[in-house]
């Protein structure tokens, strides 16, 4: 403030130099970023709970397991090896991008919750079903 009370002038430069390169501004309409923005705050999100059983010789989904799923990766549970694995194992049998999975809860531990981004539940969960008894 200044010593009258008045409010410091703003300086508009930057909003000027980005709206020359046509980023922001009040004056635009919705572009594609502005609709790519709208599209991640409006998707869908489905929390998935997983119990993962790394190191297996067989991979894949096995079935329900309480209210989750039970999930098996042949990677060992090193470094975040079986993480990774558990997320490419989704990605493949959801089939969705990698992108688009996020493992929400459980880094260190068997029982998982992972977040996937632009899919209802209950696709989700007819999917893991499928998967689940063509592996059997």
């Amino acid at each position: 403030m200044r010593e009258n009370g008045a409010l410091p002038r703003r300086d508009f430069r930057l909003r000027d130099q980005l709206l020359k390169r046509g980023r922001g501004g009040a004056g635009r309409s919705c572009s594609s970023s502005h609709a790519d923005i709208l599209g991640a705050v409006t998707a869908q999100r489905t929390s998935l709970r997983l119990r993962v059983a790394p190191g297996t010789n067989r991979p894949g989904i096995v079935g329900r397991y309480g209210d989750g799923w039970k999930v098996r990766v042949s990677a060992p549970a090193e470094a975040g090896r079986a993480n990774e694995a558990v997320l490419a194992l989704l990605a493949h049998t959801l089939d969705v991008p990698l992108r688009d999975l996020q493992l929400a809860s459980g880094r260190s531990s068997r029982d998982k919750i992972v977040t996937l981004v632009g899919m209802a539940t209950e696709t989700a969960e007819a999917r893991l079903a499928a998967a689940a008894k063509g592996a059997e």
